[in-house]
């Protein structure tokens, strides 16, 4: 049964550069307990006849046929928008010149 002690939650804390309270570092540490021992439940499932997998469900890709369309013009394209310009979209400017 693996456990997590509070100096291992904070060292993780100090790795991953997040500051946790008194509070969340006990919560952590239960909860992080809780996952170790759902793991060592599953371990002991685990046998050598049990075939692993990824998923229990086979799965294909279904892709749809690649078909050549003509694409829009640009008029077609431009036609929605709200304002246009020289053949562009127009848009607000978010960055500086």
């Amino acid at each position: 049964m693996a456990t997590f002690t509070r100096e291992e939650i904070e060292h993780l804390a100090d790795l991953a550069r997040i500051a946790l309270s008194d509070e969340e570092i006990t919560r952590m540490q239960s909860e992080l307990n809780a996952v170790a021992d759902a793991i060592d439940e599953v371990q002991k499932v685990a046998t050598d006849d049990v075939q692993p997998t990824a998923n229990p469900v086979p799965l294909e890709a279904y892709l749809r046929p690649d078909v050549a369309v003509t694409p829009l013009t640009q008029e077609e394209a431009l036609a929605g928008a709200p304002a246009t310009d020289q053949g562009m979209f127009v848009a607000p400017q978010i960055l500086g010149e």
